[in-house]
């Protein structure tokens, strides 16, 4: 394997072509992890569909288990690079979670095996010696963000009072992590419609007495079109 640190410990520049090829083999192993699933998505098949050899990912990698944990990191990276400006956008607290869920879902769409294989990693994913190659900290993590961001519009009125939010963090992301399973059963699931119809139910769950519904104009208005 080549290395790719300088002998003071600090990582070299990637080429041009290097670049390529990681995401070229990165983007084979995201496909033949969501069709075939983790055990039977070896360095050889991932390397066929590729169109490469199995010496080359390891050129370009240290193992299977350092492809696992960068696809991993990767689809982590992008997820925030998604959100963090739609929730960024958003001023008051009814707007922020509709654009949570629904950018979740939007971002499932868009990234559908991505998505695919690393839930499936996360469910099956162990290196040699055991341990889980998915690291549980980022769902944690994510988890508690979700939250502080429910405690703030608490705290300024805009969410009733009466909710335990890491509850409610939780409840809101076991309900989205739900998502993948039935879109691996159901390609032609449309998760636009499904991320309306939960953000409606979590604002319903979380809005203050009295407070109307942000989304219920557009779909009176739809409606009434058709």
């Amino acid at each position: 394997m080549r290395s790719e640190t300088n002998p003071d410990g600090q990582r070299k520049g990637r080429t041009f072509i290097e670049t390529a090829r990681r995401a070229q083999i990165m983007a084979a192993a995201i496909d033949t992890i969501a069709e075939l699933g983790f055990g039977q998505a070896s360095l050889a098949r991932i390397a066929e569909r590729a169109g490469t050899s199995k010496g080359v990912i390891l050129y370009h990698f240290s193992g299977k288990d350092d492809l696992i944990r960068e696809l991993v990191a990767e689809l982590s990276a992008k997820g925030r690079a998604y959100m963090g400006p739609r929730l960024e956008a958003e001023p008051i607290g009814a707007g922020m979670l509709r654009a949570y869920i629904e950018s979740n879902l939007a971002f499932v769409r868009e990234n559908r095996n991505h998505v695919l294989a690393t839930v499936e990693i996360a469910l099956n994913g162990r290196s040699a010696d055991g341990s889980p190659l998915y690291d549980m900290s980022i769902r944690e993590s994510g988890t508690a963000a979700l939250r502080e961001l429910l405690v703030h519009f608490q705290d300024a009125g805009e969410f009733r009072a009466d909710f335990d939010p890491a509850v409610m963090a939780m409840t809101i992301r076991a309900t989205l992590d739900a998502v993948p399973a039935r879109l691996a059963r159901d390609p032609d699931l449309d998760l636009g419609h499904y991320g309306r119809e939960l953000a409606d139910l979590f604002h319903i769950a979380t809005r203050p007495e009295g407070s109307r519904n942000p989304g219920a104009a557009t779909h009176e208005q739809s409606a009434e079109e058709t």
